[in-house]
């Protein structure tokens, strides 16, 4: 006789508890604990061990050598979108198992369904829907202009089990599945969008990409903190989690890379929500700098370094006198405690004291700073916004800030400064190490610590 279990989950992070309570203690959420009734068979711990036996006759795997086992080197293919398979890695790798999770309405579903349009012209592709029916679909694709609509499947689905047989019917390579968080197993008899449900949808979805070699791109929702709705299994599971979001403006969509088991884990992508679907961005640099013309004190560009290209943006820094006894320090896509150490080492190796000023750090775009290479860049823009001295709009800054004043420098350093030559900037203030190698039509200034990188300030600003 089947035995059952119950769990007491929260349905926003995902945390269990032996017992229901009101308030998530991991996510401190209130009223979001819900109970789920669990069977368990005999056969999911093991038939065999239930018996008392050492084997279990249950399992087909084989056991090898690890010199034994085939290497195969299976060729990527492109998703249709360029932009996308260079954060893939390269393209698409057959039987791999990729999530995209993104805010409601940021463009997950229109940008696959591009996908799957261009993919379909040498693969047998399957669109499974589970939040809209297959004529909302093709409304969509036939809007967008999607290529090669007589050759994409669609189904409205939303059990596992008659998903596999419908892939395996239709001798599907490339499924999309919309969402992860609307699919069920027939074995779990809790809700759809559990986190026991999600967990084993994946679970199952990913053992058969592996075995039948199916490629799935899967779709998930994101709870209020922006993190992957669902259990912290379904980021395991995969293998690679990518996020949609948008920009300040609402007029461009940014994919980053999470985590990919087939390319490098920073990447992004830059793309442009219009009527007719997402245009890519070839360009993102020409975002994150349309400045006016009249030159402002208080702003400083620099370049940062998304996966495997540079991205040329704008910092912006307000010193204001303050009227209360605590100034304010506020940081808007840079990291508040950098902020803090690049304010004590102007006012240690520099002699410019700021204690009594409100200080304001905002990177244009909605661009979020990981990287050191822009402490350089905010200490100039601030040190430009006290002076009330602007810095023209020529130059780039770029530098790692250390404690003891010195300029470090940063990976890439060459790229950086082609990239900025490329749109048109003439002089760029490095680090020292970093200004080894000259690039044509910029000239490079280096600094090797805070008073060379003052000096330069006041040469380019004189």
């Amino acid at each position: 006789m089947a035995k059952t279990k119950r769990a007491y989950v929260c349905s926003d992070c995902g945390a269990d508890f032996p017992r229901w309570q009101g308030q998530c203690s991991a996510c401190a959420a209130w009223n979001t604990i819900t109970e789920f009734t669990i069977p368990k068979t005999r056969a999911a711990v093991g038939g065999a061990a239930a018996a008392g036996t050492s084997s279990y006759a249950g399992s087909s795997t084989k056991v090898q050598k690890l010199s034994e086992v085939e290497s195969k080197d299976l060729p990527r293919y492109s998703s249709g979108v360029s932009e996308l398979d260079r954060v893939f890695g390269g393209g698409i790798v057959p039987g791999s198992v990729l999530l995209l999770c993104g805010d409601p309405g940021a463009g997950k579903s229109t940008l696959l369904l591009q996908s799957i349009g261009a993919v379909a012209a040498t693969k047998s592709a399957l669109y499974v829907s589970g939040e809209e029916s297959i004529h909302q679909i093709s409304q969509r694709a036939k809007r967008l202009g999607i290529d090669h609509l007589d050759k994409i499947s669609v189904v409205a689905e939303t059990s596992v089990e008659q998903v596999l047989n419908h892939i395996t019917a239709q001798k599907a390579e490339f499924v999309i599945i919309d969402s992860i968080q609307t699919m069920t197993v027939a074995h779990n008899d809790s809700a759809a969008g559990s986190p026991s449900q999600v967990k084993e949808s994946a679970a199952a979805l990913t053992r058969f990409a592996k075995t039948e070699g199916v490629t799935f791109m899967i779709v998930g929702h994101i709870n209020k903190d922006s993190n992957v709705a669902g259990p912290m299994q379904l980021i395991h599971i995969v293998d690679g989690l990518f996020a949609l979001s948008s920009t300040a403006d609402e007029k461009f969509r940014v994919l980053r890379t999470s985590k990919n088991r087939f390319g490098a884990d920073s990447e992004s992508c830059f793309f442009a929500m219009t009527e007719t679907g997402m245009k890519q961005v070839k360009n993102p640099s020409a975002i994150f700098l349309s400045r006016s013309n009249k030159n402002h004190a208080g702003s400083a560009c620099t370049t940062l370094w998304e996966g495997t290209r540079p991205l040329l943006v704008e910092i912006q820094a307000l010193c204001n006198q303050s009227v209360t006894e605590n100034p304010r320090r506020l940081t808007v896509g840079y990291d508040s405690n950098r902020l803090a150490m690049s304010i004590a080492v102007l006012a240690r190796h520099g002699g410019v004291m700021l204690s009594d000023m409100d200080i304001f750090v905002n990177c244009v775009g909605g661009i979020k700073v990981d990287e050191t290479s822009a402490d350089l860049a905010v200490l100039l823009a601030i040190f430009s916004s006290f002076k009330n001295a602007p810095i023209p709009q020529d130059v780039l800054v770029f530098g790692e800030i250390g404690l003891n004043a010195d300029i470090r420098p940063a990976a890439n350093g060459v790229e950086r400064i082609r990239e900025a030559a490329k749109q048109g900037f003439t002089r760029a203030i490095v680090p020292r190490a970093n200004a080894s190698r000259q690039v044509p039509g910029i000239e490079i200034i280096p600094v090797e610590d805070l008073q060379e990188a003052l000096t330069a300030f006041d040469r380019v600003c004189g």
